[in-house]
């Protein structure tokens, strides 16, 4: 009989309990999904600290008639409850589209630690603007599952213009 090590669909790191990027980003994605199924603009979000989500959120603009209900501007306001203050130091968030100004400014408000996206907005992005929103101490990662985050966006659109 063969001896057939089973291998884990969790790299290391995530086996430990370290999860990824990727990891994350596919939670964000999973918000998207239920923002599209509302007839949403599919962009997720979810907040992370200490390895762990805090906050889950998704688009409500159409929802709550309400143009500010980004689901960062959702995501902050859970996760600051969460945490039971305002601001979001040491945390990270996970957004499927790049944030607009708007969202870079409220994040800025929350002192974020790290923002990483998948999608860059070529329209609206925070990163179209010659001089930084974020605070001075956020970082950012872009590009996570950049094709996933872009593809459910893009058929979005070309649904609506049929």
């Amino acid at each position: 009989m063969e001896n057939r090590r089973l291998k884990s669909p969790l790299s290391t790191d995530e086996r430990f309990g370290v999860r990824s990027d990727e990891y994350f980003m596919r939670e964000a994605l999973k918000e998207a999904q239920k923002a599209l199924e509302k007839d949403e603009v599919p962009v997720g979000a979810v907040v992370v600290a200490d390895n762990r989500i805090i906050a889950r959120a998704h688009n409500l603009t159409e929802t709550l008639n309400d143009v500010t209900a980004h689901a960062e501007m959702q995501a902050i306001t859970s996760a600051a409850s969460f945490l039971g203050g305002k601001y979001l130091k040491e945390c990270t968030l996970y957004v499927t589209l790049e944030p607009c100004l708007m969202c870079a400014g409220a994040l800025n408000w929350a002192q974020i630690s790290r923002i990483v996206y998948g999608a860059t907005d070529v329209k609206r992005g925070f990163s179209l603007n010659s001089s930084s929103p974020l605070h001075s101490a956020t970082t950012t990662t872009n590009g996570i599952l950049e094709t996933e985050c872009a593809t459910i966006l893009t058929d979005f659109f070309k649904k609506k213009r049929k």
